[in-house]
């Protein structure tokens, strides 16, 4: 098989492959746009991390290649530094500058010049996080602790709001850990982000769509009371099962109010003992803060009318293929994912291991809640009914 030449690509090219990156393509749909393999592609966009650098510009106060034209015109004709700064409307050290540090009068071309600054002025701005190794610290502490790079800057705001040294934006903290050549932050660090990728790219939301079955007598989510729609009381709850490998399950819990997060260790997917596990856990909080229960149409909860019973707390339904309608729950699921990746065994996992994540998770911060955490929030909830 013959081999293709290799390219350097253009930098319009290069912006086509960031047009397309940012819009969520893959890199072997790019590289088709090219007639090329898809690794030419990712070593473009891997320099970078996967973060479309910012377009470069030249200073307003450099040369331009005109005027470089106009000086290498000026040398041939013998024209002193003086007079080619007066023409130019230059300082005469600007003009002595640039011929001395390009070839002298004798060797001065004007398109080699004009190159020649353009890669001396690449110089990228050291990142916060490099001048100020104490405020890195900080954020490498919470990263290893899984808190994301949104909720440290939200956590380090609310926690020193007049001192701006010790304030890192979200971004930042992306940038610096997708673009190693910052030195801020060790790429090992990586490995805790909810995500774990090589290089940072658009996000996709997948829903799930399969049809979990059908359950009688089902109470629809469009009856609940308004009241627990705003959120303003705590005590209603969303729910769902987290899936592994092997058949495994665990039941996910979360509080709308305050993001308090509970993880249920059940050993099989039948409704007896879904339900069974779902009544033992109920009964360990006081009856103001379980109010209700939302729950998708999974048949798993097709025993709901006993869990009621035995509880008290009524259970709600979405409609069919609307996870949206539980969206706390299903959020809890995608950051505990990070814990439990698809495919893992999830019944290895004890009740206290289980307890010690759910702690872990309401204990970092929430954008939604100000970057209080959900255990600060409970906690007052508690207080209040007690």
């Amino acid at each position: 098989m013959k081999r293709r030449t290799r390219i350097r690509y253009t930098d319009s090219q290069k912006a086509l492959m960031w047009e397309r990156w940012q819009q969520g393509e893959s890199l072997h749909q790019i590289a088709r746009l090219f007639d090329r393999h898809h690794s030419s592609v990712r070593g473009i966009l891997a320099e970078f991390g996967g973060i479309r650098p910012a377009p470069r510009r030249r200073s307003i106060r450099s040369l331009s290649l005109a005027e470089r034209e106009d000086v290498s015109r000026a040398l041939v004709a013998g024209h002193s530094i003086r007079s080619i700064a007066t023409t130019l409307g230059r300082a005469p050290s600007t003009i002595s500058r640039e011929i001395r540090r390009n070839g002298g009068a004798e060797g001065y071309r004007a398109s080699q010049a004009d190159q020649a600054a353009w890669d001396r002025a690449h110089r990228p701005k050291a990142c916060k996080l490099a001048l100020h190794p104490a405020l890195a610290k900080r954020v490498a502490d919470k990263l290893q602790q899984q808190w994301s790079p949104q909720q440290i800057a939200g956590w380090l705001m609310r926690t020193s709001p007049d001192d701006t040294t010790c304030q890192v934006s979200h971004e930042t903290i992306y940038r610096t850990l997708f673009i190693q050549s910052r030195g801020a932050l060790k790429k090992e660090l990586l490995e805790h982000l909810r995500r774990t990728r090589a290089m940072r790219r658009s996000r996709h939301h997948t829903q799930k769509t399969a049809d979990h079955g059908r359950i009688s007598d089902t109470i629809s989510i469009r009856e609940r009371p308004a009241a627990v729609e705003d959120r303003a009381v705590p005590g209603h709850w969303e729910g769902d099962l987290l899936c592994g490998s092997g058949n495994s399950q665990i039941a996910t819990l979360v509080e709308r109010a305050t993001r308090y997060v509970m993880l249920v260790k059940v050993d099989r997917k039948d409704t007896q003992t879904v339900v069974d596990a779902l009544i033992r856990t109920a009964r360990k909080l006081p009856n103001e803060l379980y109010k209700s229960l939302t729950w998708d149409r999974g048949k798993e909860m097709a025993d709901h009318r006993r869990f009621t019973l035995a509880t008290d707390i009524q259970v709600y339904f979405c409609d069919p293929q609307s996870p949206w309608q539980r969206g706390s729950n299903e959020n809890t699921n995608g950051l505990l994912r990070q814990y439990f990746p698809k495919g893992i065994d999830l019944s290895t996992f004890s009740q206290a291991k289980l307890n010690e994540v759910a702690r872990r998770l309401n204990e970092r911060p929430r954008k939604t809640l100000d970057y209080e955490t959900p255990i600060e929030r409970y906690r007052q909830a508690v207080a209040l009914t007690g």
